[in-house]
């Protein structure tokens, strides 16, 4: 009797064998689930800037001028920095840096989400006892490290951003015969 080299329909699937990608996955619903998130983390940031740009009573111009041309700084730098250290992005937003604000929010969603499925990923690994641990537990102090260095460096652009928030804005690099030329305004007011 000669055996069939294909297989029947009757035949149940093999097992999987341990790493390999399965065919249905629950990472659709935690990627969803994280970045909505990220999306709702942007849209309260967003909400906060809009909520404080309204609750500020109009200036009051004063009855005498005083002497010092350069307006007033939104927030000290430290309180930026804070802010910012605390949750990435509230400096820059509270700063008027909306782009940056934002790209530091996807950032820390981004490492927050993958140190969570790397955790996750860690503790399946060490319940069934694969040698895969080590190196994903060093993954995940990886993403750990760089979920740090988001707050510290969001943190330390939004105090930088701070100390130049009354820098004058009017920089420009034009082409002139023999080469490249800049010119600066710089708005001085003398009483």
């Amino acid at each position: 009797m000669v055996w069939p080299v294909f297989k029947t329909a009757r035949e149940a699937p093999s097992a999987a064998p341990v790493g390999s990608i399965p065919t249905r996955s629950r990472h659709l619903l935690r990627a969803a689930l994280v970045s909505s998130i990220t999306l709702f983390i942007i849209l309260i940031g967003a909400a906060t800037s809009a909520l404080n740009a309204q609750a500020a009573p109009p200036p009051r111009r004063p009855a005498v001028p005083q002497a010092d041309t350069l307006s007033p700084q939104p927030i000290s730098p430290l309180n930026a920095f804070w802010r910012s250290f605390l949750i990435p992005g509230w400096g820059q937003a509270r700063l008027n840096r909306k782009l940056t604000g934002g790209i530091f929010v996807a950032w820390e969603g981004l490492t927050l989400g993958m140190s969570l499925k790397t955790r996750r990923e860690l503790r399946y690994l060490r319940r069934n006892g694969s040698v895969r641990g080590d190196s994903k537990r060093q993954e995940h102090e990886d993403w750990l490290v760089l979920l740090a260095f988001n707050h510290l460096f969001s943190g330390l652009e939004a105090y930088v951003s701070a100390h130049l928030a009354d820098f004058p804005g009017d920089l420009r690099i034009e082409a002139v015969p023999g080469g490249v030329g800049a010119a600066v305004s710089l708005p001085i007011r003398i009483p």
